[in-house]
Order: C-alpha cells, then sequence, then structure tokens
C-alpha cells in the first residue's frame, strides 16, 4: 500500500504508517539514534503532507504493532468507544487538526470525543501542529480529577510537593516538606522518590507523611513513589493514598518496568478498597516520558512520540488521579536540547489532554542535557499557558536525589501570579486558615511560632 507525496519532482514513498508517523515528527535525537527520523527537512514535510491526508480510519486497521503480540494494542483497539468517534470519523489526520482549532471544538466536545480518540491519531495530529497549536487546543482540554483534592479545574494550577532526599532521611524529607507548604506547594500531592524500594522504609516514610497531614490537617494526598508490586505488599499495613507506577506503549516497555496490565489491576483494586479519598477515589499515578521505550529496546521502530502517546491508553485505562511525563529526564540522546524538550513537552501535554488525562509535567532537564533553567522558564510558562493541571516543586529546582534540574517552589509562585492561577479549591482555603496566604494568593510572613514548624 504505501503512502506518497511529491515536492520539487521528487517522490516520496513511505512504507506504511510507521514509517510515516516516524517520518512526520518534529526532529528529536532519540528518533535520530533509533535510525527512524526523516533524513532531511523535505522529506519531514512530504510526510507531513502524506499524514494530513490519512483518514482517521486507518488507525483502526492498520496498527504499528501487531495486535497479537502486544497487549498495549490489544488495549487500544478493543477499548476503542465507535459511538464516540462518529462525529469525527469522517475526518481525515488534517481535517481533524484544522477541526481542533476552530470554535466548534469546545470544551465539553472535547471530553465527549475523548474516547473515541486513540494515541495514534492523536500522536499523528500533534505532528502536524505548531507549539501554538498544541497550547491553544489544550487549553480548552479540561481534565478534573479528585481525591482529598479536586485538581485540573479552570484557573487553577497545582503542584507536588517533592522533597527527596538521597538517604532517605526523614528529618531532611520533613524539612523540604514543610518549606514547600510554606509557599503553597503540595496540592497535587505529597510525593517522595524513595532512595530504596524497601517495603518497611516505603511503609515509614508513608506514615511520617501521613503523620504531617493529619497533625496540620492538610486536604491533600500522599504517595512514595515505589514499584507498584511494593505497594501492593505493604497496602494494608502503611497509609497508601496513590499507587505509583512508570507505565511505557509497549507491552515490552512495561515488562522492562516489572509490570503488565494485569498487575496495574491488582493495584488499582486494592487501592480503591482503602477508599481514603474525601472528594473522589481516584487513586493512580502514573510518570511517563519520552524515550522509555527505545532505551527498553522496545519500540518495534515505533517514534518515540508516539510510544508515549501509547503509554497514555495504559494510563486511561485505570482512571488516575494523577499523571505527568518527566520530559527531560531520559537525557539528551533522546531530547537533545531545550528547544526539543519544549516541543516534546507541549506535545505530550497535548495529546494526553486530549485522550481525556489529567496531565502534569515535569519541566526538567539533566546536567549533560544542552539545556537550562531559562528553557524551563519558558516552558514553565508556555505549559501554564496551555492549562498544564500540575508541575513539580523542588527544593531550590535541584533534585539531589534524582540529580536533575526541575522547578522549584518560587518557580510555582511565579506561575502562579503571572498567571493568575490558585490552587486545589480545598488547599487554598487550608492556605488561606493556616496564615501561609493572602485573599490574593500573596506569601505571609511566617512567625518563629507557626503551627507548621513544630512537625
Amino acid at each position: 500500500m504505501g503512502y506518497r507525496c511529491s515536492i520539487h519532482s521528487r517522490n516520496y514513498v513511505f512504507a506504511d504508517l510507521k514509517m510515516l508517523l516516524a517520518k512526520a515528527t518534529p526532529f528529536r535525537s532519540g528518533d535520530a539514534l533509533a535510525g527512524v527520523a526523516a533524513e532531511s527537512n523535505e522529506e519531514r514535510v512530504a510526510a507531513q503532507m502524506a499524514l494530513s491526508d490519512v483518514p482517521l480510519k486507518n488507525f483502526l486497521n492498520e496498527v504499528l504493532i501487531p495486535y497479537e503480540n502486544d497487549e498495549i494494542t490489544r488495549l487500544i483497539i478493543d477499548s476503542h468507544d465507535s459511538e464516540a468517534f462518529k462525529s469525527v470519523s469522517h475526518f481525515t489526520v488534517g481535517e481533524l487538526r484544522d477541526w481542533l482549532l476552530t470554535e466548534a471544538a469546545s470544551t465539553e466536545t472535547l471530553r465527549k470525543l475523548a474516547p473515541g480518540l486513540t494515541p495514534e491519531m492523536v500522536a499523528a495530529t500533534s505532528k502536524l501542529m505548531r507549539n501554538q497549536d498544541l497550547i491553544k487546543v489544550a487549553q480548552k482540554c479540561e481534565v478534573v480529577s479528585k481525591f482529598r483534592g479536586t485538581i485540573g479545574l479552570p484557573g487553577r494550577l497545582s503542584v507536588r510537593l517533592q522533597p527527596n532526599s538521597p538517604v532517605d532521611d526523614s528529618r531532611a524529607i520533613a524539612a523540604s516538606l514543610i518549606d514547600g507548604l510554606m509557599y503553597g506547594c503540595g496540592d497535587a500531592v505529597l510525593g517522595i522518590n524513595p532512595a530504596t524500594d524497601s517495603p518497611e522504609i516505603v511503609a515509614e516514610l508513608l506514615k511520617m507523611l501521613d503523620h504531617v497531614r493529619l497533625k496540620f490537617d492538610i486536604p491533600t494526598q500522599s504517595c512514595v513513589l515505589c514499584h507498584v508490586t511494593t505497594a501492593l505488599k505493604i497496602i494494608h499495613k502503611a497509609p497508601v493514598d496513590l499507587v505509583f507506577q512508570s507505565i511505557g506503549g509497549t507491552e515490552k516497555t512495561n515488562a522492562s518496568f516489572g509490570i503488565n496490565l494485569s498487575v496495574l489491576q491488582e493495584a488499582w483494586e486494592a487501592a480503591s478498597s482503602l477508599n481514603r479519598g474525601t472528594v473522589g477515589n481516584q487513586v493512580m499515578y502514573f510518570e511517563t516520558g519520552q524515550g522509555s521505550a527505545l532505551s527498553a529496546n522496545a519500540n518495534f521502530g515505533v517514534d518515540q512520540q508516539t510510544c508515549e502517546v501509547r503509554a497514555y491508553a495504559v494510563a486511561r485505562k485505570f482512571n488516575p488521579f494523577l499523571v505527568n511525563t518527566v520530559v527531560g529526564f531520559i537525557g539528551p540522546e533522546y531530547l537533545y536540547d531545550g528547544k526539543q524538550i519544549i516541543r516534546a513537552a507541549l506535545e505530550d501535554h497535548f495529546c494526553a489532554k486530549l485522550l481525556g488525562l489529567p496531565m502534569g509535567t515535569d519541566i526538567c532537564y539533566t546536567n549533560h542535557a544542552e539545556a537550562d533553567q531559562d528553557d524551563m522558564d519558558n516552558l514553565l510558562t508556555l505549559l501554564g499557558v496551555a492549562g498544564v493541571n500540575f508541575i513539580m516543586g523542588v527544593p531550590g529546582a535541584d533534585d539531589i536525589m534524582l540529580n536533575y534540574q526541575s522547578t522549584s517552589f518560587h518557580d510555582a509562585m511565579y506561575i502562579r501570579k503571572v498567571l493568575n492561577k490558585k490552587p486545589a479549591p480545598e488547599f487554598e482555603q487550608w492556605l488561606l486558615s493556616s496564615g501561609i496566604v493572602d485573599e490574593r494568593g500573596n506569601r505571609l510572613p511566617i512567625s518563629g511560632s507557626h503551627k507548621l514548624l513544630s512537625v
């Protein structure tokens, strides 16, 4: 069959949909490393032109990874909502892109459409969009999630408070925790990356977080980002709010993480049965990132952005409270510089929101990438405009345990101030009643006798 396009009397032929999607992708180092990137800008444009004419129905009939070989492909095809798809089933990829930018694609319309779109359709559409297109459409996609707080409401921007310690020192973690709360962070989750996956240490960290939450009656949720199987071991022995897991877009990628859909189902059922939420009971927290499939040699020739979006099908199955792309964490082999990181983050956010996920972003880079904090400031601002659900709050933006650069408590204050965003409503009321902020959201001076300092 193949897909064709001619430019300047030169014919470009793309053997299949997998190749067409890869060649149409804006350039990034990971696709070059995998040998699937377009060989020239002209070939990329030809691929984008050919892709724009592909009927959306083709994605239901031409899978990128064989149905019989991959449980993620089976999940995507078997869970597709044909009724929700009807309204756009006559579109090509280019026509979907154009329609999304019109007023007809309202917030409510996009919410109803989400189950009818597959990850591949959405990934394909993003490849035809400018950065401003990704921002404009994502801003219309409002996805709200609930546990003890309500995340994703219009005019709100939440923060994961990330008080990591390289040796799981509870005193150091508590100090960072209090620091972040004093800056209005923590409404998305109080989330620790443990230095060890020991069930005993994870349980102790969870108890410490829950002690702080209960002592000060903080309307938020906690999570120690251990492996899902570790969480299952302690789920009836420790105060588990959210169950965390990194996920990928192919069965083989998830196998490299030590998981499959069955394990995630077991964890979802176990955490749901605890009924620890108050305003809702969405119990899963997933993280993703472009390049994970390639780094596990599990991409099957699929470009890294499309692999990433396929991971969102996994997340969507379990109705998560939080999802975020740790966009620059894997390194410059996959996203070389600030320009590539910014583009990837805007793609990830757009695609996840369009698929109906409560998407946040870890706006980050590794120290050997061609990026700096100015790039992250730019990305933070762009994502704030795009309506990102939450970002990270890391002391000084420098994670001393994971050894990468992210966003700080001060960055969260900046983006809320310049875009007039507020924390989750329950958390906002707690900040006001605790004397941490005033009615305008401005941080108040903290005296040495403040109750939070009694931890």
